[in-house]
């Protein structure tokens, strides 16, 4: 007299069989593998490099740098190397600036208080005056880090 698992013959199974079910959770894994991408895609900037030499000249004038500066007043000041300018008249100057250029090359420092829509508006403004290639200074590159 043997024992028996299954209760007879043609009876109900007291097992579950896992075989199908594993078979689905491997095409799923399968299949969230290859839709998930494996390198996330951010924005591409460029950053400014600090000089190698210390006594490097630090004063270029083919690079060409837009701030927006916070004045406390609500709208912001802007400054194309150190020259103030109205934002109205921003984008016709960074036009004329870029038209005769080959190298086509901008950044972009703002303040860390201010919104970061204002300099959005700077960023769509270098597109409008057909700038390939926009960089940002953050806090961080700009002491030189």
């Amino acid at each position: 007299m043997g024992m028996g698992g299954g209760g007879g013959k043609g009876g109900a199974m007291s097992e579950i069989n896992v075989t199908p079910m594993i078979d689905v959770l491997l095409v799923l894994l399968i299949i969230f593998m290859v839709i998930v991408p494996v390198t996330p895609h951010g924005l591409n900037t460029l950053i400014p490099q600090p000089p190698k030499n210390k006594t490097e000249d630090t004063s270029n004038d083919r690079t060409i740098v837009v701030q927006v500066l916070s004045n406390g007043k609500g709208a912001p000041s802007y400054k194309i190397n150190e020259d103030d300018f109205a934002k109205a008249a921003l984008e016709p100057k960074l036009a004329e600036i870029f038209a005769a250029r080959q190298e086509k090359v901008m950044f972009v420092k703002g303040d860390a208080d201010l919104d970061f829509g204002k300099v959005a508006e700077v960023i769509d403004m270098g597109h409008q005056a057909d700038v390939d290639n926009i960089g940002l200074i953050t806090p961080r590159i700009a002491a030189g880090q």
